[in-house]
């Protein structure tokens, strides 16, 4: 038997179809009827229950119906903080930058470039990274240089701000870590049996990261270039510089007596 179906029947069940998918497409704005105070409330609440991505939709929602008045200038800070936290870092540092163009005169815009300092310090801390616990070191560190110059950023154009020191501390540990960088880009080199390459970059760390546990061991691997390269001389520049102020140097009588072998077989 064929089932023959009317006109009228059809319509009404595309129109209930319509329906249905009009209902599943919107969703409840649990905010409709709420005023700026009460949005900024709930969202506050979501902040403290530690519920980032739901924080972070109300401030925007926040400001996009309030756009002038203390809560909007209070949700855009904010939102910034709630990507943050969420593991967001490049939404973070958008919605700092964001605050900071619009307020530059904020009293609370030190905060901001505070915040985006922090979510360019942790935007390269990933999943597999901590899975695999991967020396942070080895990486590409352009994060950590967005950071660093984030962090310089804060603390010049605001000395006396309550984040300067941490900001500073953070540089610190930054540098450390740049310069044990440019160490794992010796490394690779000296594997391969490039000497020159070896030499310019341990220059380079020597020059830019005075004050690093990196120093000694970058002169060092200059030391060993230049025997490499039968340019003794510049070894023993070199060496002379690491036994001065590093005389306690865990390889330095190896290095010594390299240089003092490739010295008498030059002579002979």
């Amino acid at each position: 038997m064929v089932l023959v179906l009317r006109p009228a029947f059809l319509f009404l069940l595309l129109a209930a179809l319509l329906a249905g998918c009009a209902a599943t497409g919107n969703e409840e704005d649990e905010t409709a009827g709420m005023n700026a105070a009460e949005i900024y409330a709930q969202a506050h609440e979501k902040l403290q229950d530690e519920d980032y991505e739901t924080a972070a939709r109300l401030f925007e929602k926040l400001e996009a119906r309030y756009p002038y008045g203390p809560y909007a200038e209070q949700a855009q800070l904010e939102v910034a903080y709630a990507y943050y936290k969420a593991n967001e870092p490049e939404s973070a540092i958008l919605s700092a930058e964001r605050f900071i163009k619009l307020h530059p005169n904020h009293p609370k815009v030190d905060y901001a470039y505070y915040l985006r300092g922090l979510a360019a310090y942790d935007s390269d801390q990933s999943f597999l990274n901590k899975v695999f616990r991967q020396d942070p070191t080895e990486r590409d560190p352009k994060s950590a240089r967005r950071a660093f110059r984030f962090f310089r950023e804060l603390v010049k154009r605001f000395p006396d701000s309550q984040y300067a020191e941490d900001a500073i501390a953070r540089m610190h540990r930054i540098r450390q870590g740049l310069a044990r960088y440019e160490l794992h880009v010796i490394d690779y080199y000296t594997r391969r049996g490039a000497f020159v390459a070896v030499a310019n970059r341990a220059k380079y760390v020597v020059q830019n990261y005075q004050g690093t546990a990196a120093v000694p061991q970058a002169l060092a691997a200059m030391v060993d270039a230049y025997l490499e390269l039968g340019l003794p001389d510049l070894a023993a520049d070199a060496l002379k510089v690491l036994e001065l102020n590093y005389p306690k140097y865990g390889n330095l009588k190896n290095l010594q007596k390299k240089l003092g072998k490739a010295k008498a077989q030059k002579k002979g």
